[in-house]
C-alpha cells in the first residue's frame, strides 16, 4: 500500500489509539497537577527572586554543599510571599565555567513553609538558568523551555516545566540585579507519582522491554527537535539508564521513556553544542532519526499523530512570551523542515525507515 494512503487511512484509524497518551495530553496534564503540584498546572509565567551569595555559587560550583538564600515569589493577589532557599549547583557539562559564566542551579525548599503558596508539594527543583549574560542566550533558555512544551503537547508521559522571569540579587555586591528568564522542571519523583509508576534504578535495558508506541514517540519527537544526545536503553559509563531520558515502570517491563535535557537538540542550537563525532552529521541542526527498527510497524500512526498535531505545535511557538521574532521564526523554519520531511513518502523511507537502529 502507498505511504501515502497508509498515513490517510491511519490518521482514520490508528489515531484513536495515540489519543490514550497523546491528544488530550495538554489537558491530561493540567488535570494531574491541579492539586499536588500547582507550580506545573498553569504555563502562566512566574515572577521570582533569588537572593543568594551568587559571586561563590558561581566561583565554587559546588554541587553537594548548599548555601543559603532566600526565594520571593508573587502570589495571584500580587503579593511577594518570602521563602528560605538553600542553593548549589547541578549538572556536568553546562556546569563547567568554560561552557558557562552562570551555572545550572537546584533549588531546596522547606517544604511546610511551601504548603500555602503555588509551589506546594515541591521539594527540590532543577533550575535551567541562563548560561552567559549576554541576551542571546536568554533566548536559547526560552527554546529549550519550548521543547519540553512541544513534548507535553504530545503526552503527558513528560516532565512538567514552568517558565519563571527571575531577578538575581547577589548579597555579595551591590550590584544591580540581574533579571532573566529560566525554567524549572518537575522533580523525579514528582513525576513518577503522578504517572503512578515508579522510577527504574537500572544500568540498562533491552529494546524490547521499552513501551513500543512511546518509545517511537519519543524518536520522532527527537528528529523532530534535532536531539541526537539520547539514550534510551543505556546510561552513561556507571551510572543508571539512561542518557538524558528517564525510565518509569509499575514494577518490570515495558519501561516508560521520559526525556529531558534538549540543549544539545537543534531547536535551540547553542553554541556549544556539537553533535558526537561518531554520528557523523555536520552540526546538531541537521536530523538524525535514532529510532528502532523493531518499532516500524507504527512508524506510519506516528508520524500521522505529528501530522495532526501540527497546528497545536506550531502555535505554541507563536505564543511562547518572551521569544523574539527572530527566534520564532527561525523555529518555525526549523520545524517546516520536519513537516516537509514526514510528509513525504520518499524521505520518510529514507530518513527512517532505512535509518532506524
Amino acid at each position: 500500500m502507498n505511504t501515502i494512503i497508509r498515513l490517510f487511512n491511519l490518521t482514520i484509524i490508528s489515531l484513536p489509539l495515540f489519543l490514550l497518551c497523546g491528544a488530550t495530553a495538554s489537558a491530561q496534564y493540567a488535570e494531574g497537577l491541579k492539586t499536588d503540584q500547582p507550580l506545573f498546572a498553569t504555563h502562566d509565567v512566574m515572577t521570582v527572586r533569588i537572593e543568594a551569595p551568587l559571586s561563590t555559587l558561581t566561583k565554587k560550583r559546588s554541587d553537594e554543599e548548599y548555601l543559603d538564600g532566600m526565594f520571593y515569589l508573587v502570589d495571584s493577589n500580587g503579593e511577594e510571599q518570602a521563602l528560605d532557599l538553600k542553593i548549589r549547583t547541578r549538572g556536568k557539562f553546562r556546569l563547567q565555567k568554560s561552557t558557562c559564566k552562570f551555572p545550572p542551579i537546584r533549588l531546596n525548599f522547606k517544604t511546610g513553609q511551601v504548603k500555602d503558596t503555588e509551589l506546594a508539594g515541591q521539594d527540590k527543583l532543577k533550575l535551567v538558568s541562563h548560561c552567559q549574560s549576554r541576551g542571546s542566550f536568554e533566548q536559547l533558555i526560552l527554546r529549550e523551555y519550548l521543547a519540553y512544551r512541544l513534548y507535553q503537547a504530545l503526552t503527558d508521559k513528560s516532565f512538567g516545566a514552568r517558565l519563571m522571569r527571575i531577578s538575581y540579587e547577589n548579597t555579595e555586591d551591590n550590584k544591580e540585579p540581574l533579571v532573566r528568564y529560566g525554567f524549572v522542571i518537575e522533580d523525579d519523583d514528582n513525576i513518577g507519582a503522578r504517572l503512578g509508576l515508579s522510577r527504574a534504578t537500572i544500568r540498562r535495558i533491552k529494546v524490547a522491554e521499552l513501551d513500543p508506541k512511546l518509545a517511537n514517540l519519543v524518536a520522532v519527537y527527537l528528529y523532530m527537535i534535532g536531539n541526537t544526545d539520547y539514550s534510551l536503553i543505556l546510561g552513561p559509563p556507571d551510572d543508571e539508564c539512561c542518557h538524558n531520558a528517564m525510565l518509569y515502570s509499575a514494577g518490570s517491563a515495558p519501561y516508560t521513556p521520559i526525556p529531558y535535557d534538549f540543549d544539545f537538540s537543534g531547536i535551540v542550537n547553542a553554541p556549544y553544542a556539537e553533535p558526537s563525532s561518531q554520528l557523523k552529521i555536520r552540526n546538531v541542526k541537521s536530523r538524525l532519526y535514532r529510532g528502532r527498527c523493531v518499532n516500524n510497524a507504527l512508524l506510519d500512526s506516528t508520524i500521522a499523530y505529528f501530522i495532526e498535531k501540527e497546528g497545536e505545535l506550531r502555535g505554541l511557538i507563536d505564543g511562547l512570551e518572551g521569544l523574539d521574532e527572530r527566534n520564532k521564526k527561525d523555529v518555525a523554519k526549523y520545524m517546516d523542515g520536519f513537516y516537509k520531511d514526514i510528509k513525504n513518502p520518499k524521505v520518510v523511507e529514507r530518513n527512517f525507515i532505512k535509518k532506524c537502529l
